[in-house]
């Protein structure tokens, strides 16, 4: 609702009057937040394994997530620096918060059930996009247009309290394992393990490999997600309603594919699914280049949805295997942090700006081909059958 259709066409259509600019900007606030997400991630995530403290962090960047969303109901015509801040904030939040909910993978999950336990994950998460999409449809059906302003307003509150209603539970179940107080000195010390873990990373050679490829493939993915709305109905000409049931379609096949993946991810291992969903992504790409049909576009949607949460999962139970134990929340700090939001820096601003510089979407979408295939050549020079050896980890 706030990534992918609605506050993106809102943003373009309404804030921004529909100027070719406004895809440079939403571009442009998509990968600022992520970028001071890569910067304060690691720390964060070694602060939290250091305090024992993981769901006090998740709490505030929750709290950050929601109430930003919630002010967003707010905004109207001429706010975009305004509406710009307040998504900012919110997606920090959101993709702060990450860092320590994939933290929990290994705690909650045997190794041996990885893969499923994540997809399990990702499609309970698309399971509660679809959810929400059928619950605010009606007020949708009038178009995210400026008529329709006071009804999209409302949509971000609703949102807002779905997110709290439904983390609620998380908080309520789980308890801290408190190992130091918090401190400016405890702070200092997750710095210096940050700089302990950034000068040794290539101690880790198959985890600094697979991060790396996971910046590239990462990248493009994100980009797909940020701006796929805005090239639906601006490119293809999709009517607020098919978007509506386009991106219902889109979420079907994204639970399918995590539960589905998921499993094959625990019986093929996680960097073959990898592969595998990253050749899907290629095919997805040239078919969203190629049609001019908004049926055809429907079939591209069902390969994207399928591929989306498969990809995802299969990567977040690749970083569960090859993380050491002691140091879980500081590496996903770096997997989800360093690597999984600075990724997301460079594709929204390089499709912004090629779409407003080009005028034309679908070069700026062909553009994501190189990072596909880019981390796709990374990712078959990784081992994934490792073993840890005095904090290390050590091809098997």
């Amino acid at each position: 609702m706030m990534i992918t259709l609605v506050f993106p066409l809102y943003f373009k259509n309404v804030i921004c009057g529909g100027e070719p600019s406004g895809d440079a900007l939403w571009g442009a606030s998509v990968s600022g937040s992520m970028l001071i997400v890569a910067l304060v991630s690691p720390v964060l995530g070694a602060a939290a394994d250091f305090s024992g403290r993981r769901k006090r962090f998740l709490f505030a960047f929750t709290l950050a997530a929601v109430i930003p969303t919630a002010l967003l109901g707010f905004t109207g015509p001429g706010m975009a620096l305004v509406a710009a801040i307040l998504f900012v904030v919110a997606n920090i939040g959101f993709e702060g918060g990450t860092v320590f909910y994939d933290a929990y993978l290994p705690e909650v999950a045997s190794e041996r059930s990885l893969g499923r336990v994540s997809g399990y994950g990702y499609a309970a998460g698309y399971f509660g996009a679809l959810a929400i999409l059928l619950l605010l449809f009606p007020l949708l059906q009038g178009g995210i247009v400026e008529e329709n302003t006071a009804n999209i307003r409302l949509v971000f509150f609703l949102v807002a309290l779905f997110f709290a209603f439904f983390a609620a539970p998380l908080f309520l179940t789980t308890r801290d394992e408190k190992k130091n107080s918090v401190s400016m000195g405890y702070l200092a010390q997750s710095v210096r393990e940050v700089k302990y873990t950034v000068m040794h990373i290539m101690n880790y050679p198959d985890l600094a490999r697979f991060l790396l490829a996971f910046f590239f493939y990462n990248d493009a993915i994100l980009t797909i997600i940020a701006f796929s709305s805005i090239y639906a109905q601006n490119t293809l000409g999709f009517t607020t309603v098919e978007l509506v049931f386009f991106f219902m379609i889109v979420q079907t096949t994204a639970i399918v594919g995590s539960v589905l993946f998921g499993i094959v991810t625990d019986r093929i291992g996680p960097k073959r699914t990898i592969v595998l969903t990253l050749c899907i992504w290629c095919v997805v790409i040239v078919m969203a280049i190629m049609t001019t049909d908004k049926t055809f576009f429907y079939y591209t949607g069902l390969l994207a949805g399928m591929s989306m949460g498969s990809s995802q999962a299969a990567s977040r139970s690749m970083m569960a295997k090859l993380t050491p134990k002691a140091h879980v929340t500081e590496f996903f700090g770096f997997y989800d942090g360093t690597f999984g939001k600075a990724s997301a820096v460079a594709g929204p601003m390089i499709f912004g700006l090629i779409s407003a510089q080009a005028g034309d979407q679908r070069i700026a979408l062909g553009s994501l081909l190189f990072f596909f295939i880019t981390g796709l050549l990374l990712i078959l020079g990784v081992r994934t059958r490792t073993t840890h050896k005095r904090g290390g980890i050590v091809a098997g």
